[in-house]
C-alpha cells in the first residue's frame, strides 16, 4: 500500500510469491521520482491545462480517482464453451484484490479500491461507486461516473438500467437522480439534463435525432468543457426522468455482434446540471484593536452549480473475435481508436507527463475535467470470466490501475444570485408603492373632510343668517303696520267737529286748544316713528356688517379651499413623477432579469463565445423567445408592468424629453412586444409602431435605434397587417437607412431580423423590393458576424420561398428579384457555410431557386449547380436533401447541363 499526500493509492501489486513482493510491470517503469512510494509524486493540474483546478488554489482539495471492478457471471454461452476451464480471474472482495491467472501455475494479483463480485447487487454496486460522488455533486462539486470494458461485460447494465420489470436492477443513472431529486428544495434548486452520444466521432442529442453535429466549447480561463447546442430538459420528478431515458436508448445506436447481441455502437453521456441556492456570510467586521468583532455582514445570497457526468462507454473488441464487417467495422474502429486516446491520456496523467494528448479524441476532449480536472471521478472497470478473453480482460484490469494513479483537484463553483437580488428589489418597489398609495389616500380622506366641514359650516351660517334676517324684517313690518293704523285712526278722529260755545264764545275747552294738543301728539308720535325708524334702520346697518363680516369669512374660506386644491395639483403631478420612476425602475429591474440570464448563458458556454459580447442584454430577440415562469403561475416582470401602469402611460414616454426615461420606455415597449402576440396588437392599436418608426426616423441615439427596430421585428413576426401597416408607413426605407448607417452588430441583427420577418409576406415582395429592401439585406453582410449573416439568410430564404409559391400559382413570372438584384453569388459563397442556421437557410433558398425554370441558366453559370448537387447528397438535412434531388430531376436545363458535364447523377 502506498500514500500520496496523505491519500491512500493502492498499486498493481503481484502476490504470486510468498517470498518477496514485486510491482507490476507498469509499476516498475515510473522513475524513482514518481513511484507510488514517494509522497512527491502526488500529481497536480496546473492552470494552464485544467483552469481553476491549479495546484495554487486554496480553494481546491485533492481527490484520486476511485476505481472498483465488477466480475460479470458466466453466461449460457461460456457455460458450454468454457465448462472444462476455470475462470481466468479470482476475486478476494475482503482484501479488496483479484488474482488474474497467467497459466495453471502463475498469477498476477492487483488491488482496487473496491472488488465487486458476480453476486453483487445494482444497489450495493451504486452505493460503493457512485453515491460518493452523488453526495459530493450535492455538495457542490463536479462528479464523474465512467464505465470501461470489453463489449459484453454489463456497461451498460450497471449504469443505464432502468429497472421497469424489477425495482431491484435499477442501474446508476436511475437510482443517482433519484438520491438528487430527495436532496434538492423544488422552490430554490433546479434540475436539467442532457443526454448525448459520440457516434463515428460526432457528438449527436438522443434526445433530438436532428441535432447531430453538436460543438464541443473549452473555456480558455477555467478549463470547462460544454456543449451548449445540446438539448437541456428541466427534471421536476423520477418519472420525466425515466421517459428522458427511454427516449434516449430508443435513439442510442446498437448492432448484433458474436460477442454481444445488443453492443453499443457508441458512447452514452449523460450531463445533470444542479443548482442550488445558498447563503454565503462575509467576512467577519474587525473593531479597532484589531480583534474580530461578533457582528457580521449579512448573508448574501449565491447559487452553487455542479455538474453529474455519466459516461456509458462503448465496449472494446477484436475484430476477429466481434465478426464485424462493413460498416459494424467502422464503427469498431472509432471505437478503439477513442478508447486508445482516453488510454493515452490516462498513461500521460500517471507518469505526470508534461503534454497530455487531451485533443486527439473528442472523448478525451469531453472527459478532460473528469481526468486530471477539477471534477470527483469514480471509475467501474467490467470484466468476464471467460479465459478465452484473458487478454481483454488483462488490459481493462491494466487501464483501472493506471486510473488510480490520476489525481484530481476539486472545487467548488459559487456565484453570485443575481435573480434573488432582483426579487428583493422588486418587493422593495412593490412595498414602497403601496405605501405611497396609502399615504396618497390618507391625504385625499382628509382633504376631502376638511372641504365637508367647510360646507357644512358655510351652510349653517348661511341658514341661520338667512333667518334671523327674515326674522328682523317681519318685525319691522309688523311694526310699521301698526304705528300706520294709529295715525290713520287719529287722523280719522281729528276731522270729526267739535265746537263748544260757550254764550257766543269758545270756552277753553274749545277747537282752537284740541288742534294744539293734537298737533302735539302728532308730533310726538312722529318722532317716536322716526326714532324707530332711526333705530331699524340701524339694526339693518347692523346686519349688513355682520352680512359683510360672513361674506369675508367665506371668502377665507374660499381662499383655504384654493390653497387646498393647490396642494392636490402638486400632489397630482408628485404622483405623476412617482409613477415615471415606477415605470423606470421596473425597467431597470428587467432589465437587470435580462442580465442574470445573459450572463448565466455566458458562464455556460466558451469564454470567446459565439453569440455577441457587450451589447444591450435587455435587447429582446428578434423572434417572440422572451423568458417566461413557466409552471408556477406568476406572470412575467413586463405583463406586470403592463397592467400596473398602462399602454397609454408607457407610450407616452417615448416623447420624454429625459433621455434616460425615452431609453427606458422603448426597451419596455420592445419586451412587452417580444412576449405576447395580443401585446403586439393593442401596441399597433395604440399608435405603438407610428411612435416606434419615428423614434427610428428622428434620433440617432444607438440604443434607441437598436431597440426600436427590434420592437419593429417583434411586431412584424406573425401579424400579416402589421407588416402591410410597417410598409405603408415607410418603414422598409427607414430599415434601409437605418441598415446603411449603423456599424453595431446588434442593431444590424435587428433591423435584418426585421427585413427577414418582412420578406415572408407574400403580398409585400414587389414593394419591398422597390423600396430598397434587398438591396439593403445583401448590404449588411458587409458586418461579417454568423448571428447577422443567419438573419440575413433567412430573410432570403424567406423571399425565395415565397417567389416559388408565386411562380407555381402563375401570379409571377420572369427572373428571380433575388437574381436581378444581384444576390446569387453572395448565396454560393456561403451555401456551405461553417455555421448550421446559415447553410439550412442558404440551402433552402437555392432549392426555392431552382424550381423556377427561367433561373436555371443563370444559377448554371453563377455555379449553383454544383452547390445543388452536393446539397442532394451531402446534406444533413433529408427534406432539403430529397427537394433538391427533386429539382434537379425536374428541370431539363439542369438535366441537360448535367449530361454535358458527365455529372453521375
Amino acid at each position: 500500500m502506498a500514500s500520496r499526500n496523505g491519500v491512500a493509492q493502492r498499486g498493481a501489486v503481484k502476490l504470486d510469491r510468498p517470498v518477496s513482493f514485486r510491482t507490476s510491470s507498469f509499476k516498475s517503469r515510473l522513475p524513482p521520482s514518481q513511484s507510488p512510494g514517494n509522497g512527491s509524486a502526488v500529481r497536480r493540474s496546473s492552470p494552464a491545462l485544467f483552469g481553476s483546478a491549479g495546484s495554487k488554489d486554496d480553494h481546491a482539495v485533492p481527490g484520486r480517482v476511485r476505481v472498483a471492478v465488477r466480475l460479470r457471471p458466466r453466461n449460457a454461452e461460456e457455460m458450454v464453451a468454457d465448462a472444462d476451464f476455470a475462470d481466468c480471474v479470482e476475486l478476494q472482495p475482503e482484501l479488496k484484490r483479484l488474482k488474474l491467472r497467467k497459466n495453471n501455475w502463475d498469477l498476477d494479483t492487483y488491488e482496487f479500491d473496491d472488488v465487486l463480485t458476480e453476486y453483487a447487487s445494482q444497489k450495493r454496486v451504486y452505493e460503493v461507486v457512485a453515491k460518493p460522488v452523488v453526495e459530493s455533486v450535492l455538495d457542490g462539486y463536479n462528479g464523474t461516473v465512467m464505465a470501461y470494458g470489453q463489449t459484453g461485460t454489463g456497461k451498460t447494465f450497471t449504469l443505464g438500467r432502468l429497472g421497469e420489470e424489477d425495482t431491484s436492477d435499477r442501474g446508476i443513472m436511475v437510482r443517482s437522480m433519484e438520491d438528487i431529486l430527495a436532496d434538492i428544495s423544488p422552490e430554490t434548486d433546479s434540475i436539467s439534463v442532457s443526454y448525448l452520444q459520440l457516434y463515428m466521432e460526432t457528438l449527436q442529442d438522443l434526445l433530438d435525432p436532428t441535432n447531430d453535429n453538436i460543438p464541443i466549447v473549452e473555456d480558455p480561463r477555467t478549463g470547462d468543457v460544454s456543449v451548449p447546442g445540446a438539448t437541456i430538459v428541466e427534471i421536476k420528478d423520477q418519472h420525466s426522468f425515466l421517459e428522458l431515458l427511454r427516449c434516449g436508448e430508443a435513439h442510442r445506436i446498437a448492432a448484433n455482434t458474436k460477442l454481444n447481441t445488443e453492443s453499443s455502437r457508441s458512447h452514452a453521456i449523460l450531463m445533470v446540471q444542479v443548482k442550488r441556492s445558498v447563503l454565503g456570510r462575509e467576512d467577519d467586521v474587525s473593531s479597532e484593536n484589531g480583534d474580530p468583532s461578533h457582528l457580521t455582514k449579512p448573508f448574501k445570497p449565491l447559487v452553487r452549480k455542479s455538474k453529474l457526468v455519466v459516461v456509458d462507454l462503448a465496449g472494446s473488441e477484436r475484430i476477429q473475435k466481434s465478426g464485424s464487417e462493413g460498416h459494424m467495422l467502422e464503427e469498431a474502429k472509432c471505437i478503439n481508436l477513442s478508447l486508445s486516446a482516453l488510454g493515452k491520456c490516462i498513461n500521460s496523467l500517471a507518469e505526470n507527463s508534461a503534454h497530455v494528448p487531451f485533443r486527439d479524441s473528442k472523448l478525451t476532449r469531453l472527459l478532460r475535467d473528469s481526468f486530471g480536472g477539477s471534477a470527483r471521478t469514480s471509475l467501474i472497470v467490467t470484466i468476464g470470466p471467460s479465459p478465452r478473453h484473458r487478454g481483454e480482460t488483462a488490459s481493462t484490469i491494466l487501464f483501472g490501475q493506471r486510473a488510480m494513479k490520476v489525481e484530481n483537484m476539486l472545487k467548488i463553483k459559487e456565484e453570485f444570485d443575481y435573480k434573488s437580488l432582483s426579487r428583493k428589489l422588486e418587493i422593495q418597489v412593490d412595498k414602497l408603492i403601496a405605501e405611497n398609495e396609502r399615504q396618497h389616500k390618507a391625504f385625499e380622506d382628509e382633504v376631502e373632510r376638511i372641504n365637508l366641514e367647510a360646507q357644512k359650516r358655510i351652510s349653517e351660517v348661511e341658514r341661520n343668517f338667512a333667518d334671523a334676517l327674515e326674522k328682523e324684517r317681519l318685525k319691522c313690518q309688523m311694526d310699521y303696520m301698526e304705528a300706520v293704523k294709529e295715525l290713520e285712526e287719529k287722523l280719522v278722529s281729528n276731522q270729526k267737529p267739535n265746537h263748544c260755545l260757550v254764550d257766543g264764545k269758545w270756552n277753553g275747552e274749545g277747537p282752537g286748544l284740541s288742534v294744539s294738543k293734537e298737533a302735539t301728539e302728532l308730533q310726538e308720535l312722529l318722532q317716536n316713528e322716526i326714532d324707530l325708524r332711526k333705530m331699524a334702520e340701524e339694526e339693518l346697518k347692523n346686519l349688513k356688517g355682520q352680512l359683510g363680516l360672513y361674506t369675508q369669512s367665506e371668502a377665507g374660506g374660499d381662499a383655504e379651499i384654493f390653497k387646498l386644491h393647490k396642494l392636490l395639483e402638486e400632489e397630482a403631478q408628485q404622483k405623476k413623477k412617482l409613477e415615471e420612476e415606477i415605470i423606470i425602475l421596473r425597467s431597470q429591474l428587467l432589465q437587470s432579469n435580462f442580465e442574470a440570464e445573459q450572463m448565466r448563458r455566458c458562464l455556460d458556454r466558451d469564454g470567446s463565445g459565439n453569440g455577441f459580447t457587450g451589447l444591450d442584454s435587455s435587447m429582446p430577440p428578434v423572434r417572440n423567445s422572451y423568458p417566461k415562469d413557466i409552471g408556477n403561475g406568476q406572470k412575467a416582470p413586463v405583463s406586470t408592468l403592463f397592467e400596473q401602469v398602462g399602454l397609454q402611460k408607457i407610450l407616452s414616454l417615448l416623447e420624454s424629453e429625459d433621455a434616460n426615461v425615452r431609453i427606458h420606455a422603448v426597451k419596455v415597449v420592445a419586451n412587452l412586444a417580444a412576449e405576447a402576440e395580443a401585446n403586439q396588437k393593442r401596441i399597433v392599436e395604440a399608435g405603438g409602431l407610428t411612435s416606434l418608426l419615428m423614434l427610428l426616423r428622428s434620433f440617432e441615439d444607438e440604443t434607441v435605434r437598436r431597440v426600436a427596430a427590434g420592437a419593429i421585428a417583434n411586431l412584424a413576426m406573425n401579424a400579416e397587417a402589421n407588416q402591410e401597416l410597417i410598409m405603408a408607413q415607410g418603414g422598409i426605407s427607414l430599415l434601409a437607412t437605418t441598415a446603411a448607417d449603423a456599424d453595431d452588430a446588434q442593431t444590424l441583427r435587428m433591423v435584418a431580423g426585421a427585413i427577414a420577418n418582412l420578406c415572408g409576406n407574400d403580398k409585400l415582395q414587389t414593394k419591398l423590393r422597390s423600396e430598397g429592401g434587398i438591396k439593403a439585406l445583401l448590404g449588411i453582410v458587409r458586418c461579417g458576424h454568423p448571428d447577422v449573416l443567419s438573419q440575413v439568410a433567412r430573410g432570403i430564404a424567406n423571399f425565395a420561398k415565397c417567389e416559388s409559391r408565386a411562380c407555381t400559382q402563375g401570379m409571377k413570372s420572369g427572373r428571380s428579384l433575388l437574381i436581378q438584384d444581384g444576390a446569387l453569388p453572395w448565396i454560393v459563397q456561403n451555401a456551405n457555410d461553417e455555421a448550421a442556421p446559415i447553410r439550412r437557410h442558404i440551402e433552402l433558398a437555392l432549392c426555392h431557386l431552382a424550381q423556377h425554370e427561367v433561373n436555371a441558366k443563370d444559377m448554371i453559370s453563377g455555379g449553383a449547380l454544383w452547390e445543388l448537387v452536393r446539397i442532394s447528397r451531402d446534406c444533413s438535412r433529408e427534406d432539403i436533401r430529397s427537394l433538391a434531388h427533386r429539382t434537379l430531376n425536374s428541370s431539363p436545363t439542369f438535366r441537360a447541363e448535367m449530361r454535358r458535364l458527365r455529372i453521375d447523377y
